[in-house]
């Protein structure tokens, strides 16, 4: 692995925490700790001396039909032809660019595909259609071979966009119901009728994708354990391969937080007692737990059929390469986006941005995180002990000549003195309470440097 800076780890003990539900760390680090470049190096600079027969390939959709009172991530509601089109035209150049920074660094060669948003499935099937003709013919990546994730709502499950994703080779269709009953759909601001999911769903069993994905929540007003066994009921009723249990967060510029600041010990007490329940009926119903929010049905697809493990690693450290505006591509040395916002107005206006941007733009990485040795051992040990199989100590070893236990002593001493991991079969892995925590463990690893860019990024 690359070192281009000196390595400075901090010593400093860690904030013990006080709410198991303290952020989701889905990668490292946050985009909010990106500043937009005075460099901007060019990306065949940026991609040079990268391993390029395992990249993963993430295209993001910023569309949604309706915008959840939960949710934060960027994406527009209601956007007409003309902005959906363009994006697509925009998309098309920025892939030809990237492209070109790749092929003049070698050949590369996709192993993982993923369309995420936003609501991919808010375009047309002839709109997805054009996305996957971008991501082959373009691109390079043969979606028909490779493990290809795309996310779905009950809304926009329609019988010609699933057909259109079967025939093109898609493995895994995630669809975001977040509860079956509607008066808690209604409080999570999600207004959605029964019939519908269970419309859209059916035409998701039929196309019979490897894996299907239902996403719950867990945490919503007046949700109790009865209700929430009705959604798990509900969802199980479909033998889905996986099933992702999310914990309700109310954060700035969302529609809950609007409506209300939820927070307290209460709070706490009721999210964490329906994540044990329902982690409990999931595994008792054949569920493997595979990280805090993820189950996967033992015997299917989902479990039996993972990628090689080389290539995980390699995927979640480098060699992603996002396109679409708010994608994030990650290289050893470099990780680099675009702009990126929450509230409706800068969300619209960095869309429009983007689709006006000049493709020479597009050569350059622009909103971007340098990395050093020590974000690097910070990155690699989140993505690695969050999940069930736990952290390695030797390959840790092989790739940074140091162990993490001495690495990061207090984040260490902290969480194997409150029984959240233990060591086994040389792995550090999280015990069952320490993955009812892993929400409060991820943070502990953050550097100061990511923390005092986050803290310092003005929400917008």
């Amino acid at each position: 692995m690359a070192t281009s800076l000196p390595l400075r780890i901090s010593r400093s003990a860690p904030d013990e925490p006080t709410t198991p539900y303290k952020q989701y760390v889905y990668a490292y680090p946050h985009q909010k700790a990106y500043r937009l470049g005075e460099e901007r190096p060019l990306l065949t600079d940026v991609w040079a001396g990268e391993r390029l027969d395992a990249l993963s390939l993430y295209v993001h959709i910023p569309f949604c039909e309706m915008r959840c009172g939960f949710c934060n991530l960027f994406t527009r509601t209601g956007a007409p032809e003309d902005v959906t089109r363009g994006f697509l035209d925009t998309l098309e150049r920025q892939a030809a660019a990237t492209r070109e920074a790749l092929d003049a660094n070698g050949s590369p060669r996709f192993t993982l595909a993923a369309f995420g948003g936003g609501t991919p499935t808010y375009l047309t099937a002839d709109e997805l259609r054009r996305l996957c003709d971008i991501c082959e013919n373009v691109m390079g990546a043969d979606l028909a071979a490779v493990p290809w994730s795309v996310e779905t709502s009950p809304a926009t499950a329609t019988a010609d966009r699933i057909a259109l994703l079967a025939r093109r080779g898609a493995t895994r269709l995630s669809i975001g119901v977040q509860s079956f009953v509607e008066e808690e759909a209604r409080a999570a601001i999600r207004p959605q009728k029964r019939a519908e999911v269970d419309a859209a769903l059916s035409r998701l069993k039929e196309a019979a994708f490897p894996i299907l994905n239902i996403d719950l929540i867990y945490g919503i007003d007046g949700q109790t354990e009865q209700s929430f066994q009705v959604s798990l009921d509900a969802a199980l009723s479909w033998e889905p391969e996986e099933i992702y249990l999310y914990p309700l967060y109310v954060r700035p510029l969302t529609g809950l937080m609007a409506k209300h600041d939820k927070s307290g010990e209460s709070w706490d007490e009721q999210r964490l007692r329906l994540y044990r329940f329902g982690r409990d009926h999931l595994l008792a119903a054949g569920y493997r737990q595979t990280s805090m929010r993820v189950f996967s049905r033992i015997g299917t697809a989902a479990v039996d059929g993972a990628d090689d493990s080389n290539i995980s690693e390699y995927n979640q450290q480098a060699g992603m390469v996002g396109l679409g505006v708010g994608a994030r591509s990650f290289t050893t040395d470099l990780h680099y986006t675009t702009d990126y916002a929450v509230a409706v107005p800068e969300v619209r206006r960095i869309i429009d941005d983007y689709i006006a941007t000049p493709t020479d733009d597009f050569r350059r990485a622009q909103w971007s995180f340098r990395m050093d040795d020590d974000e690097r051992r910070r990155m690699y040990i989140l993505s690695m002990l969050l999940e069930a199989d736990g952290l390695r100590v030797d390959r840790y070893a092989d790739l940074f000549g140091s162990l993490p236990q001495d690495d990061f002593p207090a984040q260490f001493a902290l969480v194997t003195g409150r029984d959240w991991v233990r060591e086994d079969g040389g792995r550090l892995r999280l015990t069952l309470e320490g993955m009812a925590w892993a929400d409060a463990i991820g943070p502990l690893f953050f550097s100061h440097r990511v923390n005092e860019a986050m803290s310092s990024y003005r929400d917008r």
